[in-house]
């Protein structure tokens, strides 16, 4: 699995390190992943085809389950 390395100021590390029970790289790795999912759902949204109501659905279906997803793990 590739390696990537993040840049934080000295203040928000030192908050982060007021947590250690929290793995900072899964966090910033499901950031990441919802980016993209965010950013692929716009591509959908912008591409030059018009949409048909299916599409519109679907688009609409995995933004409730990023959603979803996204409270689930909040709650955790």
């Amino acid at each position: 699995m590739p390696t990537i390395t993040v840049n934080v100021d000295d203040d928000l590390k030192e908050r982060m390190d007021e947590h250690p029970e929290i793995n900072w790289s899964e966090v910033t790795r499901q950031a990441i992943q919802e980016k993209i999912e965010a950013l692929e759902v716009m591509d959908e949204l912008t591409n030059e085809s018009e949409p048909t109501e299916r599409d519109v659905q679907e688009i609409a279906d995995k933004i409730n389950q990023s959603g979803r997803k996204r409270v689930d793990q909040e709650s955790a």
